[in-house]
């Protein structure tokens, strides 16, 4: 078993940054304000198949979006910090709520504030498309872009190493 795929399996939490990784990390903006994104829904099924073979999904996000957070409430999560300032803060205290070692938690990123939650992370994933700096400290990078099926990859990648598959395999 590759080293890898040994901190893959050890697991417990995986935490998602939302525009950039969920989303394309663009920003459609219409009248009165109003944004709007779009998620793979790929991604929404991997989400729900984490919480099958019990790795607790998570999202933390710098920024507010009500459409989001009703489409994660939908998809099950139950942890969701949005516009959020201080993401590490947040992290922490997630892993204190849910009583997990940072080892056992996986954080997906794609810019500078997920970066302190990345290293602090037992398992770092980045998307292809990230900032220099943040696919440098990645243990992992997928193939598909942030809001194109990186998220799904990311979970099947930990639904294999708990499994006992080799996801590349």
């Amino acid at each position: 078993m590759s080293d890898l795929q040994a901190r893959a399996a050890a697991i417990r939490l995986a935490v998602f940054d939302i525009d950039g990784v969920m989303t394309d990390g663009r920003l459609y903006l219409g009248p009165d304000g109003a944004e709007f994104k779009s998620m793979h829904i790929r991604d929404g099924l991997g989400l729900k198949r984490l919480q099958a073979v019990d790795i607790t999904p998570a999202a933390i996000s710098g920024r507010p979006s009500r459409a989001v957070e009703d489409r994660l409430l939908d998809l099950g999560l139950q942890y969701i910090y949005m516009d959020t300032e201080d993401k590490l803060a947040a992290f922490e205290g997630l892993l204190d709520d849910l009583g997990l070692d940072p080892a056992q938690a996986a954080v997906m990123g794609d810019d500078l504030p997920d970066l302190p939650l990345m290293q602090r992370a037992g398992l770092a994933l980045a998307v292809p498309d990230a900032v220099p700096e943040v696919r440098d400290a990645a243990d992992w990078v997928s193939a598909a872009a942030g809001g194109a099926g990186a998220v799904r990859e990311a979970c099947e990648l930990l639904i294999a190493a708990r499994s006992g598959r080799d996801a590349s395999a």
